[in-house]
């Protein structure tokens, strides 16, 4: 028997392996589909069925791609939608993997076509609720991907979904979602790498609200929507295969300048040699940051041409491809070294520590703080006096509330996302920037002022 979960970082999205005697079924596949091939080989077992949630919105779906390199059946959910390939899964559908049984339920509320997949085990026993993203560890779906004029009537599916259909499943079913904390898909999941139905009948907040009207009241939010979640729900209608990823065909310094000049230019440094040196006009996100920010702030229908580590560039282009970015133009032969030794011109941003900015605040020195952090992370954390507050995600549509006409330092939690907003800022022909170094962590330890 084999039961294994495979998780994309940053994207904090959970697929799912189950199988018995030879036979095995996947949950969710991402696009990137190796993992699934490599532990099939390996235990000696062949895929037959392939079970989606949901039609998503923060990932490419791999389905197609494993079903071509396997021949298993694909199932999703969401007929009305117009899928291009696939079965559609009915209520009540069963499948069986060797001993194993798993059968569909229909739990609408993220999404009006809802299902999650209930596993029996080699008894009978309901054992494990693949939930997609009607539950979480620690909270529950979104219910506004929909629009907002629908948010009241899918949060009440989602509550009849939760309180009718999942919680009479029994405490001791184990709940395995597509998504861990990071998500976009739910406001808050909680960091339980494991849970069950009884630990979230007891931990979860947003299972508090247990009449129907209090529980819409409470938990029927509007919350952001990153722009490329509409390119991941055409795509996942027919998604493109993948086959191989990309290969990003190196370019010395003068073919990247004169290429790159019709792409964005994605530099996945970290933040002390980014500010150091980067190829003018090139936007920072740091590769562990990619999934969560590429979506928003990178095209679709401009080539991307990579600068960074080159041992790193194929995790990059991993990142990218889940999201459906794959129109690679080329990378940076060389890096930055290169580039310098072509004797290419650079950009630079300002870089300073918290302690020098505490002192400077407290000799009333003139200059302007960018918070770039969330309102969540400001009511937890504080406020800096002063600063003006605006996440990140909302930095391109409000750049004419920062003022050009004196110095600009900016904000975070660490100095990853303010390097983010650095080179946004950049782009858009700032030049006095100084990205400050340590963050919100940094602040707290030198004891600088906070406003709760």
């Amino acid at each position: 028997m084999i039961f294994q979960r495979i998780e994309s970082e940053g994207l904090a999205h959970y697929s799912y392996m189950i199988g018995d005697r030879q036979e095995a079924i996947v949950i969710d596949p991402r696009r990137d589909c190796d993992p699934y091939i490599d532990i099939a080989e390996k235990e000696g077992f062949r895929i037959t069925n392939i079970l989606e949630t949901h039609r998503n919105e923060d990932y490419l779906i791999g389905s197609i791609e494993l079903a071509s390199r396997t021949g298993a059946e694909i199932w999703h959910a969401e007929p009305e939608l117009g899928y291009r390939y696939g079965k559609t899964v009915e209520d009540g559908r069963e499948w069986k993997a060797g001993r194993l049984k798993i059968k569909a339920i229909h739990t609408p509320g993220h999404t009006s076509g809802h299902m999650s997949y209930l596993l029996h085990d080699s008894k009978g026993n309901p054992w494990v609720l693949f939930s997609g993203d009607t539950l979480f560890a620690g909270d529950v779906g979104r219910t506004d991907l929909a629009g907002k004029e629908r948010i009241p009537e899918m949060t009440g599916l989602l509550y009849d979904s939760i309180f009718s259909k999942i919680i009479p499943l029994g405490d001791h079913v184990v709940v395995c979602p597509a998504h861990g904390s990071g998500s976009v898909c739910a406001a808050s999941i909680a960091d339980r790498v494991w849970t069950s139905i009884g630990m979230e009948r007891l931990y979860n907040p947003k299972l508090r609200h247990t009449q129907r009207e209090d529980f819409i009241k409470n938990n029927g939010q509007e919350l952001e929507v990153p722009p490329y979640f509409r390119k991941m729900e055409e795509l996942n209608l027919f998604p493109p295969l993948l086959s191989n990823l990309p290969v990003p065909t190196p370019l010395s310094a003068d073919k990247f300048m004169e290429q790159s000049s019709r792409g964005t230019v994605l530099d996945s440094r970290l933040e002390l040699d980014f500010g150091a040196a980067h190829v003018p006009g090139s936007l920072s996100i740091w590769m562990g940051g990619i999934p969560s920010f590429a979506g928003w702030f990178i095209d679709y229908d401009r080539p991307v041409f990579l600068v960074g580590e080159t041992e790193k560039t194929a995790e990059v282009v991993r990142m990218l491809a889940r999201m459906g970015y794959d129109r690679i133009g080329g990378s940076l032969s060389g890096g930055m070294l290169a580039w310098h030794m072509a004797g290419e011109e650079s950009a630079s941003n300002g870089m300073e520590p918290v302690q020098s900015l505490c002192g400077r605040i407290d000799g009333g020195e003139d200059f302007f703080i960018l918070d770039v952090r969330s309102e969540d992370e400001l009511r937890k954390e504080g406020r800096i006096p002063t600063a003006l507050n605006i996440h990140i995600t909302q930095l391109p549509g409000n750049l004419d509330k920062i003022p050009r006409d004196r110095p600009v330092h900016i904000f975070c939690g660490s100095g990853l996302r303010s390097t983010i907003a650095a080179s946004l800022l950049q782009r858009a022909g700032w030049k006095d920037i100084t990205v400050i170094l340590g963050g919100m962590a940094g602040w707290k330890s030198q004891k600088c002022p906070v406003e709760k």
